[in-house]
This record gives C-alpha cells, structure tokens and sequence, in this order.
C-alpha cells in the first residue's frame, strides 16, 4: 500500500504560439483518502468558477449568460466525475497499486489536468532510474 500522494491541478492553454502550463494548486495528501478528496474539492473548485450558479449573490443580475450546447462542457464533466462513484474507485485503485492517476478535460482554449500520484512509487522510479544508469 502506498502511503502519500503527490497531487496536483495544472491549466494548459496557447500563449505567443506555444503551450504554457498554470499551476493551479497542488497537495501532498498523507493518505489515499485525502488525495482523492483533493482531487474531487479542485475538480469542483474549477467548474464552480467555469459555471457559477447564475443566483449567486456576487454577480449582478443578467452578468452570466448560457453558452451554446456545441461548447464542450467542462464543469459538467468535472461535475460528473466527482460524483461518480464507480471511478473513483476506479481511481483509488489505480493510486493504490502505484500507477498515475490522471484526469484531463479541455474546451476550445484551455485543458484542466488533475493529477495524482504515489510518493513512494516516485521515489522507487527513481531507484531503478539510478541503478540502470551506466557508471563512467
């Protein structure tokens, strides 16, 4: 079992012609629990900011206005994923057994990555990366 987890949440878009990445948070969850509920409350965090409630009291009245339905939905699909139970066990599974647990969502300018991974698979990655390093 692994015990940490290396989280993070990146925005990827074009800028001058290439491809820029924005760090958007990231965690070190000290357990499987917490990684996944980092992963879901930032999930959340992103579409409530892409597709705020129109009631909510911040904006003024007529400041929000619905997209067409050919514009892919990204806080639908963050939405969705946090509350589909079957991935994230999915999920779990996946960061328990030391594999990298990615999920990326994108519309017609940015890409939204979330990541997870084990700590302790890292650091095993890179054991194996040094010893198969040829000696001068």
């Amino acid at each position: 079992m692994h015990d940490e987890f290396l989280c993070h949440v990146t925005a990827y878009g074009i800028c001058g012609g290439r491809r820029v990445g924005v760090p958007l948070g990231t965690y070190r969850a000290p357990t499987l629990a917490l990684a996944l509920w980092w992963m879901r409350d930032r999930a959340c965090w992103i579409a409530e900011r892409l597709d705020p409630h129109p009631d909510d009291p911040l904006f003024p009245p007529n400041s929000l206005a619905p997209v067409a339905d050919t514009v892919p939905d990204v806080p639908g699909v963050l939405r969705d994923w946090c509350s589909d139970d079957g991935r994230q066990q999915e999920a779990a599974e996946e960061l328990a057994a030391g594999r990298l647990v990615r999920v990326a969502v994108s519309d017609d300018t940015t890409e939204y990555e979330l990541l997870a991974e084990s700590v302790d698979a890292l650091r095993m990655q890179r054991f194996v990366s040094a010893l198969s390093t040829p000696a001068a």
